[in-house]
């Protein structure tokens, strides 16, 4: 039988490249959790952003049937009327909104005005360039 010293050297051995092996796997494992949980976070961070267009799709329908509708309903009223009425009853919603966090916020009535002529030249704009393409 072989010496006692040669049994102990070659159990080391093996060991020594079984702990080798165990650690490749692990690193393996562990490089596979990190692809995965990167991918699961793409695919969350793109069903988010789905639901997020989904949301403003659904906000724009209804603001178009709202405005169609008071337009319709009320004698006079123009579209941009309703429109107006949606900007400053918005921005008193995030007066408030902002109030209840006990921040400091100027207000000035000219602001809703500068405002809705923001937004409007905004979307004339992207409505001019959409027409040209």
């Amino acid at each position: 039988s072989p010496d006692a010293r040669v049994k102990a050297s070659m159990n080391e051995i093996n060991a020594s490249r079984r702990l080798k092996e165990a650690a490749s796997h692990k690193a393996e494992a562990d490089k596979i959790k990190q692809v995965k949980a990167a991918e699961a976070e793409a695919e969350a961070r793109y069903l988010s952003g789905l639901g997020v267009a989904r949301q403003r799709k659904a906000i724009v329908q209804g603001l178009q049937e709202s405005v169609g509708a008071f337009s319709n309903q009320v004698e006079g009223a123009t579209p941009k009327d309703v429109m107006d009425i949606l900007l400053l009853s918005q921005y008193f919603d995030t007066l408030s909104t902002v109030g209840a966090n006990s921040l400091i916020l100027e207000h000035d009535p000219a602001t809703v005005a500068s405002l809705r002529k923001s937004v409007g030249s905004s979307f004339l704009e992207g409505a001019a360039l959409h027409a040209e393409k």
